[in-house]
């Protein structure tokens, strides 16, 4: 099977695979060749690709994944390959959200704390299956 992982601004993975398992937002599902087609909106997530006896992670920010005639793509607004991921930099994105969320301001936007605590999180468990 093919995947390519698109953003807005690029390709950020471009090639065959074996196995590809990813978030939607009713759930995570994989895909193995000659699945049937498939079309499903994706939720803040890690999307898992197998190639042979190397396992590679993405941060995949929502989007949209398709599949049909063992080619699938993903499109979506913000995707990073885990072995990219600045850990640091993700930890305090998560302790910027987790501390807005704590403080139960009517001011705050949850929504938006949240989403941001999501993706700093998916940006974690990326990196630590490197």
């Amino acid at each position: 099977m093919h995947l390519k992982i698109i953003t807005h601004e690029k390709v950020v993975f471009d090639e065959d695979v074996d196995e590809i398992y990813t978030r939607g937002v009713d759930g995570e599902f994989g895909i193995l060749p000659n699945h049937v087609p498939l079309m499903s909106a994706l939720d803040i997530g890690v999307t898992k690709v197998v190639q042979g006896d190397q396992t590679k992670y993405f941060t995949t920010m929502g989007g949209v994944f398709q599949f049909k005639d063992n080619e699938a793509i993903i499109l979506t607004t913000t995707a990073e390959n885990g072995s990219d991921i600045d850990v640091t930099r993700a930890k305090e994105a998560l302790a910027r959200a987790k501390a807005l969320l704590a403080e139960r301001d009517a001011n705050i936007d949850a929504k938006r704390a949240e989403a941001a605590m999501a993706r700093a999180l998916a940006r974690l468990k990326a990196t630590l299956n490197q």
